[in-house]
């Protein structure tokens, strides 16, 4: 087992980051984004003990029933508090609930992942690149800052224009009470919906300009 420098602390949130082996392209349509967001929802429940796909075997009423039960339950491995997935990586912010729980976590989510893509593609071996990442997050102010970068990660990538546009993050569980949401930001991030929703939009096209730049640097 691979110990790191810096272990993650309990009670701590952590920006996390997981990338496919040469930026390799792993969701390719909207089924392979709807499987991980819900891998990544029903993992973060420590009593959610099957198999996914033991799990999606089962009839729509009845997935719906354990999730509520989990839900209700509220026993958890990790807080997520915002999320964005790419086509060719992961973003999570996320709050350590028990010991080891992110690594966990991170390790169940990303083992399930990789089985079912290499079955469909045919493919065998690793399929993310290494050890996922992380970053402690040491205040409020960083941690709003980092949901607002990671939201606008399809938008500087020019996948979309806006980033409500990009079905496969939070951006709309911060934006509309009404929607499902896989997110516990309320008790950390307090603001009005209408406030971050602008608060976003004014950065938008500051951080496409620096990717813009940073591909130029790494292209040079």
């Amino acid at each position: 087992m691979q110990y790191r420098k810096d272990p993650l602390i309990t009670g701590e949130c952590y920006h996390v980051f997981t990338r496919s082996i040469a930026k390799y392209i792993i969701f390719n349509n909207d089924n392979d984004f709807t499987r991980i967001i819900e891998t990544i929802n029903l993992f973060h429940f420590s009593n959610f003990k099957s198999a996914y796909p033991s799990y999606k075997k089962l009839s729509f009423n009845t997935q719906n029933e354990i999730l509520k039960n989990l839900q209700k339950e509220n026993q958890k491995l990790v807080e997520i508090i915002a999320y964005c997935v790419m086509p060719t990586h992961i973003h999570l912010v996320l709050r350590q609930l028990e010991d080891n729980a992110i690594s966990n976590f991170m390790s169940r989510i990303l083992n399930g992942y990789s089985k079912y893509f290499n079955i469909c593609h045919q493919r065998s071996g690793p399929l993310f690149e290494g050890r996922f990442k992380s970053v402690h997050i040491k205040d409020d102010e960083q941690l709003l800052h980092l949901t607002r970068y990671i939201h606008l990660n399809p938008v500087s990538a020019g996948l979309i224009d806006k980033p409500e546009d990009w079905q496969y993050s939070s951006y709309h569980e911060y934006l509309d009470d009404n929607v499902n949401k896989i997110c516990d930001f309320n008790l950390i991030l307090d603001f009005v919906p209408v406030k971050y929703e602008q608060f976003v939009n004014d950065q938008k096209s500051y951080q496409r300009e620096l990717q813009i730049i940073k591909n130029l640097t790494i292209d040079v």
